[in-house]
């Protein structure tokens, strides 16, 4: 699949298996490749995020507040265990 996005600053990029996400200079991020765990139909919209990773059919972002927010599929947890407490720096592979 050829359905990148085009015309953007971005700062970072992190692939998985079947998808991508890729982190703007706006702090907003943008998904493409396979959706069938929901990796791209459940990307936040309106956030300011500082970094991303992924996983094999999920995602997970920083924002600038230093809390965690995960999309994609969750059969194994991926997304029910995030932590919610905040102060997170850095986020690594998920």
């Amino acid at each position: 699949r050829n359905d990148a996005p085009t015309c953007a600053r971005f700062v970072a990029i992190a692939c998985a298996a079947w998808h991508s996400v890729a982190l703007r200079d706006d702090g907003t991020v943008v998904t493409w490749g396979d959706s069938s765990g929901g990796q791209r139909n459940d990307a936040p919209t309106c956030a300011r995020f500082v970094a991303i990773t992924c996983g094999a059919w999920h995602s997970v972002a920083l924002r600038d507040d230093g809390t965690v927010v995960t999309w994609g599929d969750s059969s194994g947890g991926q997304r029910n265990d995030a932590p919610t407490c905040g102060g997170f720096v850095a986020i690594a592979g998920a």
